[in-house]
């Protein structure tokens, strides 16, 4: 058996985001969300579910990290739910949200487990929706009066600080797609959140620098390598196209301060120009911390002129082996796209914040939980992420999606991501073999071949 150690200051976590387990939608002062809204309306969730009750995280929280703790977590990432905190988005705070995250920011520290805060994990606040949401610039400068609060009351305690997770997935599957909050169908509104999260991203960091908060900053992108179904020039023409679209229209900006020419080209004929303001770019392409990135499959791609606005067509694999999310299996992705970041972009740090797979678990005869398929998707994705530190890469860390099964946005409950099996029916909380096995991954910190 072959060892692959990691370094010894390496993060060992799990993830979560607000609206997906504490429920407790309408308690304490809490404000409507989007995804409150959005899940309330009919056909938008598969099997009507809603995020009312979720995981009950809310009420449950001591009990989540005394199991966190029992796995040997160095790292837990959370997001804060705005609308908690701030029920209008803006103005009058709610003490008794910010009292929660406190308390289980308190619980953690106690428990020897470093939070990890994600401020923004796609509830925006609905009564910041009715002005526009993130389509108006002036949520921009909101989501930093929001931030500044959370980073003034836990900046001296909160080691890792993420600004956004996955602008993309807020602006095309939330604006151009209407498949998430707020359901949305317009291409250029899209495109024009897009930016406007791009730059309060860029405002929060330089708000974080301001205030000389001793944590580090970063963002989360969902980060897709693209390989070309065949070696013609269309096909590779179209993975570059994909590329830009889902990986470069975010990390060019952050990293570079321009946007991909070509697509942005193609956006200017097809769907329209979206307002970008003088230092705009500027902002926006702040020295972060870190990137952090959420990996969980590749795209195949070929030109087919007739597929969508790029001509781009998105192929399945043959022979693969599929998640329950229609998701390929593809670890060696994951090695190929942390070469690819160090060498295009060069972050100083890298965290893989998300990186996780579902399957029909179930509670088996034993009262167990034998969900061997993803420890076999775990163990193959951290051999990966071995062979990039070992090429020079700087992971820093590692955060399983998810700590516990949850709602799973527009596929409600209907998919189980988890290291901890959830019942909805009683809230019992059963840790699977894959816990078991990551607990000792921890402990070792390595794994074998």
């Amino acid at each position: 058996m072959h060892r692959r150690y990691f370094p010894e200051d390496f993060i060992w976590g799990a993830a979560t985001a607000s609206y997906q387990i504490e429920g407790a939608y309408n308690e304490d002062g809490k404000g409507e969300s989007i995804w409150d809204r959005f899940s309330h309306t009919p056909g938008k969730i598969l099997n009507g579910d809603t995020g009312d009750v979720a995981c009950d995280h809310y009420h449950r929280f001591r009990e989540d990290v005394k199991l966190m703790k029992e796995l040997g977590l160095d790292s837990y990432r959370f997001s804060i739910s705005w609308p908690r905190v701030l029920p209008e988005g803006k103005g009058q705070v709610n003490e008794k949200g910010l009292d929660f995250y406190k308390q289980l920011v308190d619980q953690l520290l106690k428990a020897g487990i470093d939070p990890a805060i994600t401020l923004y994990h796609w509830d925006l606040p609905q009564a910041l929706q009715e002005k526009g949401g993130w389509a108006n610039r002036d949520t921009a400068k909101y989501f930093v009066e929001y931030a500044n609060l959370i980073f003034k009351e836990l900046g001296d305690v909160v080691p890792l600080w993420i600004t956004h997770n996955e602008p993309w997935v807020v602006s095309f599957p939330g604006h151009a797609f209407g498949e998430h909050a707020p359901g949305i169908k317009n291409y250029q509104t899209a495109l024009q959140v897009a930016h406007n999260l791009l730059l309060s991203h860029g405002m929060a960091v330089q708000s974080f620098r301001q205030l000389g908060l001793p944590g580090k900053i970063g963002i989360t992108l969902n980060l897709t390598p693209v390989y070309p179904f065949s070696d013609n020039e269309a096909d590779q023409k179209a993975c570059d196209l994909q590329d830009a679209f889902i990986n470069r229209w975010f990390l060019d900006p952050i990293f570079e301060g321009s946007y991909p020419e070509e697509l942005h080209q193609i956006y200017r004929k097809k769907v329209g120009e979206f307002i970008i303001k003088n230092d705009d770019l500027e902002i926006i392409n702040q020295k972060i911390d870190f990137l952090g990135i959420n990996y969980y499959l590749r795209l195949v791609v070929k030109h087919n002129p007739d597929y969508n606005i790029f001509g781009v067509e998105t192929v399945k694999p043959e022979g693969r082996e599929y998640t329950e999310m229609g998701w390929e299996v593809y670890p060696e992705g994951l090695y190929d796209l942390l070469i690819r970041l160090h060498k295009d972009y060069a972050p100083e740090a890298l965290y893989i914040t998300e990186n996780g797979a579902a399957y029909q678990d179930q509670i088996d005869a034993d009262g167990r939980v034998h969900d061997q398929k993803r420890i076999a998707y775990l163990k193959a994705h951290l051999k990966n992420a071995h062979r990039a530190i070992e090429a020079g890469v700087p992971v820093k860390g590692y955060y399983i999606w998810s700590l516990m099964d949850n709602f799973e946005w527009a596929f409600g409950y209907s998919k189980r991501f988890g290291l901890i099996y959830i019942n909805y029916d009683n809230q019992q909380r059963i840790l699977k073999d894959s816990a078991y096995w990551y607990r000792t991954i921890i402990a070792k910190n390595y794994i074998e071949d």
